[in-house]
């Protein structure tokens, strides 16, 4: 195995970590130290001023926390081959192992519920998705709804597990896609059909997985969140089915292209969820408008880079054509794997820069919930990456 997954990046520097740990501690004003600057101006301390002009903050979580960081981003230096660089992106805001551990133990438990990785539920215990959910959600210390979460996850990864990586064949992904989005959305069918179709549904251990995560989580969500969901979930399908069209041809994308297809074949359904778990609603509109869909976008294709970027190993011992952003980069840039991860990594720091950006900028305008969902994004950013640097699902013994 090479050292590429094995390594942890440390976390670059940037007032926007201290922003972040402000919304999500203790004290409900904002801190002197991040009231409007006299001074240096840019990057980080346009999201510091944010906070002087939004006292109601979110409500706290247990054990959130986050040093102090100071603004200086230091310049990127070449790392070593195999080494993930170092990555502009915020710290976990809270580490609280007892409360991930509880997390993942009834993920576990339900996976076997639900029959989804059967024979492997060692795997998925090592893997520890339960403390991705708590460091990725750091606003809420409700092990439930963070299990609600978990349990829509780890759906969603069963589909890709089981439809496109685990042997089904590209031609058969759009007849499993189908009613495996049925699951989330019920098909309704004239009464003479209705049995027989259940009956298929419940055959189906993904099926009963996705429509189980879908009920639980509707203990939490408005009817409007779980719209969400559905339309994300379903753009995730679609990403699917273009990896699966570029498998059954052998053919490897443009770099452009790739990272299009990032954009829907990514962490945003997992991301549109911070508000549910969080116990508050932003208002679909809101959701919806093109400069907020823009940002969050933009932060959920950085978040799945880090995911291309600590996989790379796994990826690579798997059969058939790889896809992530280093490989393609190395093969339709004419370049050395290594100069690959280097790129990859650049790509990731400026779409983490521009969301902090536009983030802020939208802060000053929006409602208190989108400026606590903005803030949600900024955080789970920060917990998928420390989760992704330290899972066996991505790092070796």
């Amino acid at each position: 195995m090479s050292l590429l997954s094995r390594m942890t990046a440390p976390t670059a520097r940037h007032d926007a970590a201290r922003l972040v740990a402000s919304l999500l501690t203790e004290d409900r004003t904002a801190p002197r130290s991040l009231r409007p600057p006299t001074g240096p101006t840019g990057l980080g301390t346009s999201a510091a001023r944010v906070v002087a002009k939004n006292a109601h903050l979110p409500v706290p979580a247990r054990n959130a926390h986050a040093s102090p960081q100071d603004a200086h981003t230091p310049a990127r230096e070449p790392s070593a081959p195999g080494v993930v660089p170092e990555l502009y992106c915020p710290p976990a805001l809270r580490d609280d192992p007892a409360l991930g551990r509880e997390v993942n133990d009834r993920l576990v438990a339900w996976a076997g519920e639900a029959g989804i990785y059967a024979g492997r539920l060692d795997r998925v215990r090592a893997a520890d998705f339960g403390r991705l959910m708590m460091l990725a959600h750091p606003d809420t210390d409700d092990p439930d709804r963070l299990l609600a979460a978990g349990k829509c996850a780890l759906a969603e990864w069963a589909t890709d597990d089981y439809y496109c990586d685990d042997g089904a064949g590209p031609e058969m992904l759009g007849s499993h896609l189908g009613p495996a989005y049925a699951s989330l959305d019920p098909a309704h069918l004239p009464v003479r059909h209705a049995a027989a179709w259940e009956r298929e549904m419940r055959e189906d251990p993904v099926r009963v997985a996705l429509r189980s995560g879908m009920e639980h989580l509707s203990r939490y969500a408005e009817p409007s969140q779980l719209a969400r969901l559905h339309h994300e979930v379903a753009v995730l399908f679609v990403g699917y089915g273009q990896e699966g069209s570029w498998r059954s041809r052998g053919y490897l994308p443009t770099v452009p292209e790739y990272l299009a297809h990032r954009q829907i074949n990514s962490f945003l359904p997992c991301i549109a969820l911070a508000d549910v778990v969080g116990g508050y609603a932003l208002p679909a509109d809101e959701y919806a408008d093109p400069r907020v869909r823009r940002a969050v976008t933009m932060a959920a294709t950085a978040a799945t880079l880090v995911n291309d970027l600590y996989s790379m190993t796994k990826e690579h011992d798997a059969e058939g054509v790889e896809f992530n952003l280093p490989t393609v980069i190395a093969e339709r840039e004419r370049c050395s794997v290594r100069e690959g991860i280097e790129r990859s990594a650049e790509i990731h720091d400026e779409l983490v820069h521009t969301y902090e950006a536009e983030a802020a900028a939208l802060a000053l305008t929006g409602s208190p919930q989108l400026r606590r969902f903005l803030t949600g994004v900024w955080a789970w950013l920060g917990g998928n990456r420390a989760w992704h640097s330290g899972s066996p699902r991505y790092n070796t013994a």
